[in-house]
């Protein structure tokens, strides 16, 4: 008997990882809003994950706490639970439970190359790997999100009237965004979107270096000709961005690969920029890990289970009915 059902819910501890729904104990990966909900009676998560909750939730947005630092196990009615850092946003964490028969990696969402902004992802070797799958398809492959960035203040040296908004994330990817632009020398003034500030300011509290940065308001709409402004991406389609003049659309996304969506989307230029592994990275990550079984969730499983199984490894997909 497995440790973990197919609904990520843990008997022995009754708990469930990332639930979608209010349970009494939850595991959380990481604070994006699809797998870390309020009003939980019991939280479990890293130091980052639960501060980051509280902002976005509020103080109370569970009952109890209960912070794990990376790499310090501990153990719970004969499970023992460790998380490791999956490299996806600040604070993300992996899951490795363990008993006496049964070894499980839960990744939650995670990238493996290098990101300033985040706890770098460590490569865990187990028995049963449940990974993501959100980019699980051979047409995923990310370019060097440097290269992407290049793009951007190319952009600002031809569209020079233009204020250039960039759609990302509120939490990791604009904080990303930042700080790949500082590492290629940009030192100008970055304005953020009010939702932006509020998840920037934590990430400056961590001592994370992000130059020069300014809350966009209406007195501001004279002054960013050549200007970037981060904002989250349905920023770009409200009434909000009606007040820049001379925009210049720009979005960060790892789905700005699929020239279908840069379309209808009405993006006049797509960056390329994902914090989620592309092909190369959940393939090799499969092969690294040595697991023997492996559980896909969370975006495309068709494809990375017919090439598990052509590499004659044990995977099936998981259909998440989480806590219904």
């Amino acid at each position: 008997m497995s440790i973990i059902s197919h609904n990520l819910f843990i008997e022995a501890l009754n708990a469930y990882i990332d639930p979608i729904k209010p349970v009494d104990k939850a595991i959380i990966t990481h604070a994006h809003a699809d797998h870390a909900k309020p009003y939980h009676n019991r939280v479990l998560a890293t130091k980052d994950t639960i501060n980051i909750m509280k902002i976005r939730y509020g103080e109370n947005c569970a009952k109890k706490f209960q912070v794990i630092e990376y790499g310090k196990k501990i153990n719970i009615n004969g499970i023992s639970i460790t998380l490791y850092p999956a490299g996806h946003i600040l604070g993300s964490a992996q899951i490795l439970l363990e008993d006496k028969k049964n070894k499980v990696l839960i990744t939650g969402d995670y990238k493996t190359i290098r990101d300033d902004t985040a706890q770098c992802f460590e490569l865990i070797k187990t028995e049963t790997l449940i990974t993501e799958a959100t980019f699980g398809l051979p047409i995923f492959k990310h370019p060097e999100p440097e290269e992407e960035i290049e793009k951007l203040l190319n952009s600002l040296k031809v569209f020079t009237n233009k204020c250039h908004i960039v759609g990302a994330y509120a939490l990791g990817k604009a904080q990303r965004v930042i700080s790949l632009l500082r590492k290629k020398g940009y030192d100008d003034i970055i304005y953020l979107h009010g939702a932006v500030e509020k998840i920037t300011n934590y990430y400056l509290q961590r001592g994370i270096k992000l130059g020069k940065l300014k809350k966009v308001t209406k007195d501001d709409v004279n002054d960013l000709k050549g200007k970037i402004v981060i904002a989250p991406p349905s920023a770009l389609k409200d009434k909000w961005v009606r007040k820049f003049p001379d925009v210049r659309y720009c979005l960060a996304s790892g789905w700005m690969i699929i020239k279908q969506r840069v379309k209808q989307s009405k993006i006049e230029l797509p960056l390329v920029i994902s914090d989620h592994a592309d092909w190369n990275e959940l393939t090799s990550t499969i092969l690294n890990s040595k697991a023997k079984k492996i559980w896909l969730t969370h975006g495309r499983t068709d494809a990375l289970e017919y090439w598990c199984k052509k590499n004659n490894i044990n995977a099936k997909a998981l259909y998440l009915k989480r806590n219904d």
